[in-house]
């Protein structure tokens, strides 16, 4: 039977990404589907006011890099647009610490995860360009002061982040490719200007598109954006499901989504992310199409047990921004972590995201609490263009991760008439549910807030909803032992079919307690490798 491709990539973040350059150096022809546009650096936003090309909601003509999700327990952040969640991450590419990652007991007894991620971490930081940031301004020296406020001042680090950073004194240079013997991009050394989050306009990010997938389109891969994969389906033939290749429909994204198209494929790499894969695969086996995929599917969803707050100064000329996104870190024990975070001085609208600090409490303490801090002190916050004023530069934004184990899952609810409805967030029976406020996170919060003179901020749905924020969302179809325990194997292939695997954060098991960008990376390394070179899936 003759395919389009050897192998589709749904997906080009940091799974589909390394599935896409690896496919291609053993041989196989390969198609990457992107439901987001691609971007050059100079088409990324120069200020949050540009929602267009910030926010992605494509039903109203906003097509930018970061998606908002809301769902009851959590509101997910992710990226969407060629390179993924890369264009829109704060660089900061951590290898997990803690044993409640690599020994989690949904997959401890598979592998010897630390020793068998160790190489694999080592070849994604090599590709990602990982170096540790030298920052050393106010934002740094806060962060250490926090460190000593709550007792950890050994736990105080700078972030492993992957920025070109080029020579001292060469900011803004634009150079050979620094990186690959010559075979990647020019390269510009970083600016420092911290608006990272917004996408880097400079080129001294490195995002996927400069290195995994700028080396997969010199071998072959064709990447197709704008392209949203809606149907996996195995094609018919002898054997197990997808040993004859695969079918999937695309479509455009947004209301004026063109025609209905298909392309074929000997086999399918699902990389959407965690939200995206989770959706895709539901609606699949809904519909009968990969009707056989584990009822695990959406079980143990992790938010990296993350809450994000902020401290904003309320001095004269006081200014947090000038570095990257994430610059410092405080591991306070062996399962907490902190960071620094910023959106440079481009970020003031960002501020309409947070509210007065809130801790804990039911929807309806919290709204409470809100309204009390209004009333209070209502030239803050009941007059949003002078506390937006600056507020980028006089902030900083803590991310607050944890590597315990708790969980959500997605369940599909029902629609009128019996039909299915979107899909939502329930608590995971028998697991702990995500806290909707870690006291750790504000108690930073209230530090910071004292010691730059200034004022603590919750998220805002965590204000009013009891919803904490995580760009860090993760599980869903994780591995597990066999499809009662998981949707994927050790080697990240979905139980039950040929030639499908899930390389995202859908199939992270625990969470890791840092940013997991290094983990997915690492992971499908691991994934890719267990893969033989062409010829073998004829």
């Amino acid at each position: 039977m003759s395919h389009d491709f050897d192998w589709a990539v749904i997906g080009s973040g940091f799974g589909g990404s390394v599935a896409a350059l690896r496919l291609a150096e053993k041989g196989y022809s390969v198609c990457v589907l992107e439901q987001g546009r691609r971007w050059e650096d100079r088409d990324f936003a120069a200020d949050a006011g540009e929602t267009s090309k910030v926010f992605w909601a494509p039903q109203v003509g906003m097509r930018g890099i970061m998606k908002l999700t809301i769902f009851k327990h959590v509101t997910v952040i992710s990226g969407v647009g060629v390179g993924g969640g890369s264009l829109v991450y704060a660089n900061t590419l951590y290898v997990p610490r803690s044993d409640d990652f690599y020994r989690h007991p949904g997959w401890a007894e598979i592998a010897d995860w630390r020793g068998e991620l160790a190489p694999h971490y080592e070849t994604a930081s090599r590709m990602l360009g990982v170096v540790e940031c030298d920052s050393d301004g106010p934002s740094e020296r806060l962060m250490r002061s926090l460190a000593d406020g709550i007792g950890a001042p050994e736990g105080y680090r700078q972030t492993p982040v992957g920025v070109f950073f080029g020579e001292p004194g060469h900011e803004g240079e634009t150079v050979p490719d620094p990186y690959f013997a010559g075979e990647g991009p020019d390269r510009t050394a970083c600016i420092r200007c911290g608006q990272c989050l917004l996408g880097c306009r400079y080129g001294a990010k490195n995002t996927l598109v400069k290195n995994y997938l700028w080396l997969a389109e010199r071998r072959g891969v064709r990447v197709e954006a704008e392209s949203e994969v809606i149907d996996v389906a195995p094609l018919p033939g002898p054997g197990e499901p997808g040993a004859a290749g695969y079918r999937l429909a695309l479509r455009g994204p947004g209301p004026l989504r063109g025609r209905r198209r298909e392309l074929t494929a000997k086999g399918v790499i699902v990389a959407g992310g965690a939200l995206g894969t989770n959706k895709l695969l539901r609606r699949c086996r809904d519909s009968g199409s990969l009707g056989g995929i584990s009822e695990r599917l959406g079980r143990m969803v992790r938010t990296n047990s993350e809450t994000i707050t902020a401290a904003t100064s309320e001095r004269p000329g006081a200014d947090y921004s000038a570095d990257v996104a994430i610059t410092a870190s405080v591991f306070p024990d062996d399962h907490t972590h902190f960071t620094n975070n910023t959106y440079g001085g481009a970020g003031d609208r960002m501020g309409l995201n947070f509210g007065p600090l809130t801790t804990g409490g039911g929807r309806l303490s919290r709204v409470a609490g809100v309204a009390a801090a209004a009333v209070g002190k209502p030239g803050r916050w009941l007059r949003p263009a002078r506390r937006l004023d600056g507020w980028s530069k006089r902030t900083v934004i803590f991310t607050t991760m944890q590597s315990t184990d708790t969980a959500l899952r997605f369940r599909r609810r029902r629609g009128p008439l019996g039909r299915s409805g979107a899909v939502q967030t329930e608590l995971e029976p028998g697991a702990t549910p995500p806290e909707n406020s870690i006291p750790l996170a504000n108690e930073v919060a209230e530090r910071a807030a004292e010691e730059i003179g200034g004022y603590a901020q919750s998220s805002l749905m965590e204000s009013l909803l009891s919803t904490p924020g995580t760009a860090h969302l993760l599980g869903g179809a994780v591995i597990g032992r066999d499809p009662g325990s998981g949707v994927v194997d050790g080697r990240q292939r979905v139980f039950g079919y040929e030639n499908l695997l899930i390389c995202d954060g859908s199939a992270v098991p625990a969470n890791p307690g840092v940013n997991p960008s290094l983990t997915i990376t690492a992971m499908a390394e691991r994934a890719l490798s267990k893969i033989p070179a062409a010829g073998s899936m004829d």
